[in-house]
């Protein structure tokens, strides 16, 4: 399984009944809602005025801004995190994968992109010594593409699976959204079949490049492929 540098923040446990559920999911639809139609991310007292809870009782669920976005994202994409195939194809899964998911992408592309700007701003405050908060690391892609991948091991060496791995999770997520669009003004359907075209390219490359090596390697018995 392939390793991250660090661990993935986890969202906070939410309460399953009672007042304290009530407040705790507040809370978050009141973040998220921010996030759709501000397009920034709230602070925790921010959100606490906007809930009309009072800020202790918000830090006592959201402790950071971490914390809030780890809980908006985990509510966003809950569902592509545990999506699992059987398909015994790794094309076909990577396909499946990217049909069924970058629809929710479009769905939750503010909240989405309010992540990836937190993980921005904390990358760089973290350089300078001036993080106050515990960083919000992403990663759950690393997973998930691992998964859809894993079919087509047995045609690819170890070194270009790796490499299919890493491009990939390069094409899948709201970066494409976030070039495609604010750079070529390219509309979300079209963001989604050139990335999925961008998978099925780099899954050709792979393949192509494993069986030359293993071709090369057979002619010449003794050389590591």
């Amino acid at each position: 399984m392939a390793k991250l540098r660090y661990k993935l923040s986890e969202p906070p446990a939410a309460p399953e009944r009672g007042v304290k559920a009530a407040t705790f999911n507040l809370l978050l639809s009141t973040a998220m809602d921010i996030i759709r139609d501000a397009g920034h991310i709230p602070s925790v007292p921010e959100v606490a005025v906007r809930s009309k809870v009072s800020r202790a009782t918000a830090y006592r669920y959201f402790p950071s801004r971490s914390a809030l976005i780890t809980a908006v994202i985990d509510s966003s994409l809950g569902p592509v995190r545990t999506l699992a195939s059987d398909t015994p194809d790794g094309r076909q899964r990577v396909q499946e994968l990217f049909l069924q998911t970058f629809p929710r992408f479009k769905e939750f592309e503010p909240q989405l992109r309010a992540a990836a700007q937190l993980a921005l701003e904390q990358w760089a405050l973290e350089r300078a010594g001036l993080l106050e908060e515990e960083p919000y690391r992403r990663g759950h892609r690393v997973r998930i593409l691992e998964h859809a991948i894993a079919p087509l091991a047995p045609q690819l060496t170890p070194t270009m699976r790796t490499r299919l791995h890493h491009a990939l999770s390069v094409v899948y997520g709201i970066e494409p959204y976030m070039i495609l669009k604010d750079i070529w003004g390219l509309p979300d359907r079209e963001v989604e079949r050139t990335a999925l075209w961008m998978a099925n390219a780099l899954i050709d490359a792979a393949l192509r490049e494993s069986a030359e090596k293993t071709e090369r390697a057979v002619k010449k018995p003794g050389k590591p492929v």
